[in-house]
């Protein structure tokens, strides 16, 4: 009896030779550049997507305005001090008195001594006290403008707001004064009766 068993005719042949197997075994080089590629696509993405929303985090950052702020309050300042008068007035108020003084004679008559002694203070007490209200003119207005040039989306908190106009209105009315006080259109100049005569 034979016990040995004959393929099939209609069988495929199986093809198991070694360079089959080989070739079975071993990764195309081309697959193994796409995958390869498509990894550092991925890696090359997530770091554009990393860097992107950094971008968006540090836009979406509130700047501080503490420049802002800080001369606003100076503005200000300076507005109040130039309506309320200041260390500095009252110095070159005083040299002027004693400047004025110093050329009259003995024989200057009483409205002489009246502008040595009141005039020529008052209106060196309005020129120091003008310069303070320009100088809180020019800060404020600067602090108002300060956002229309660098980047005009980004607006200045309400309270720097607030401040910087209280500043532009203290300067405002300092400079009023100024002009009033400097060209005796505020007050008269008094004058002696009779003097002169």
């Amino acid at each position: 009896m034979d016990t040995t068993k004959t393929p099939a005719p209609n069988a495929a042949e199986a093809d198991t030779t070694p360079a089959d197997l080989a070739k079975a075994e071993t990764p195309q080089p081309a697959e193994a550049e796409a995958d390869s590629a498509v990894a550092g696509e991925a890696t090359d993405t997530d770091l554009d997507d990393d860097e992107a929303f950094a971008d968006d985090q540090a836009d979406d950052a509130e700047p501080s305005h503490v420049g802002s702020a800080a001369f606003a309050i100076v503005a200000a300042g300076l507005g109040v001090v130039a309506l309320s008068g200041s260390w500095v007035a009252g110095i070159v108020s005083e040299r002027a008195s004693v400047a004025a003084r110093l050329e009259l004679t003995q024989a200057a008559d009483a409205n002489a001594q009246i502008a040595a002694q009141f005039v020529d203070p008052w209106h060196s007490t309005a020129m120091v006290n003008g310069i303070f209200s320009a100088l809180a003119l020019i800060v404020a207005t600067f602090v108002l403008a300060l956002p229309a040039f660098s980047s005009p989306e980004r607006t200045l908190p309400t309270w720097v707001r607030s401040v910087s106009w209280a500043g532009i209105g203290l300067g405002a009315v300092g400079v009023l004064l100024f002009v009033l006080m400097y060209f005796d259109l505020l007050l008269a100049i008094p004058k002696a009766a009779g003097a002169g005569a």
